[in-house]
C-alpha cells in the first residue's frame, strides 16, 4: 500500500502533530468540561514563519493603484517581534476599466491551512469569550475580518478594531458575538451565530478609503476567557 500524496505533503505530519497534543492537552487539563483558562494561540508573529503563512489583498488587484506590504520585524529592545501591515491608500479609479467604480482598500489574512489527519484545519474557538490581539495602531479605520465555514463561503464576519492608544503597544478583546457578518462589504441577514467552531482564517482590513499611507503592526492574535493585563481593552461593536 501506497501513501496517499496530502499525507506526504510538507506540513501534514506536524500539522497533525500539533492537534494531536493539542487534544491531548485538554483531555488532560479536562477544559472541556470547564470554562477554558489557557490561551489559544492562533497567529503567532514573533515567530518570522507566521508571516509567510499569510497573503495581502487590495483594489490594485483588480487595476487600482493602492499599495499594501507585510514586513516581519524582528525585536528590538523597546518592541516585541511583530508583523507589519503598512502601505498607502489610493482612491483613483482604473484607466481603461469603466466597471471599476470603487477603490481605496488593503487587507491580508492568513492562507488556507493545510489538511490534518482529522480533516481540514480549523480553529475551534468555542470555548472562549474573545478574540484578542496585541496590536499598535496609527488610528485609522482598520477592521478585524473573521472567515468560518459560514452560510455563504464569501462571508466574512467583521469587527471594527477601536485602537485606545494609537502608537503604542496595547491588547484589544473582542466578544465573538460581537462579529457582524458580511458578504461583498455588506451586511447580510439573517444574522447567524458566528460559528467558532470552525474559524477558517483571521485577518485585518482598512475600507476607510482616505488617502495616504498606512501602518499597524500586530504581535500576536490568540482567544481568550481572560482580561490579562492593565493595558487590555475590551471593543465594543
Amino acid at each position: 500500500m501506497r501513501p496517499s500524496s496530502h499525507l506526504l505533503a510538507p506540513g501534514f505530519l506536524s500539522r497533525s502533530l500539533d492537534e494531536i497534543k493539542r487534544f491531548a492537552k485538554i483531555a488532560y487539563t479536562q477544559e472541556g468540561l470547564r470554562t477554558a483558562t489557557t490561551p489559544y494561540h492562533l497567529l503567532d508573529f514573533t515567530n518570522p514563519v507566521t508571516a509567510t503563512m499569510c497573503k495581502t489583498m487590495s483594489d490594485a488587484d483588480m487595476g487600482g493603484f493602492s499599495k499594501v506590504s507585510l514586513d516581519q520585524i524582528a525585536a528590538t529592545a523597546t518592541e516585541p517581534a511583530h508583523m507589519r501591515f503598512h502601505g498607502n491608500i489610493s482612491i483613483e479609479l482604473p484607466p481603461n476599466r469603466p466597471q471599476i467604480q470603487r477603490t481605496g482598500y488593503a487587507a491580508w489574512r492568513n492562507k488556507d491551512r493545510g489538511p490534518t489527519i482529522f480533516g481540514k484545519s480549523l480553529w475551534d474557538v468555542d470555548p472562549y469569550l474573545y478574540l484578542a490581539l496585541r496590536v499598535k495602531s496609527d488610528g485609522r479605520k482598520y477592521f478585524v475580518n473573521v472567515q468560518t465555514e459560514s452560510i455563504e463561503y464569501t462571508d466574512i464576519h467583521q469587527h471594527r478594531l477601536y485602537a485606545q492608544r494609537p502608537g503604542e503597544w496595547e491588547t484589544l478583546l473582542i466578544s465573538w458575538t460581537d462579529f457582524v457578518r458580511t458578504n461583498y462589504g455588506q451586511v447580510v441577514e439573517p444574522q447567524n451565530e458566528m460559528m467558532t467552531q470552525k474559524v477558517r482564517t483571521l485577518g485585518i482590513g482598512l475600507t476607510d478609503r482616505v488617502p495616504g499611507p498606512f501602518n499597524l503592526c500586530i504581535s500576536s492574535m490568540w482567544a481568550t476567557n481572560e482580561v490579562e493585563d492593565g493595558d487590555t481593552h475590551k471593543t465594543q461593536g
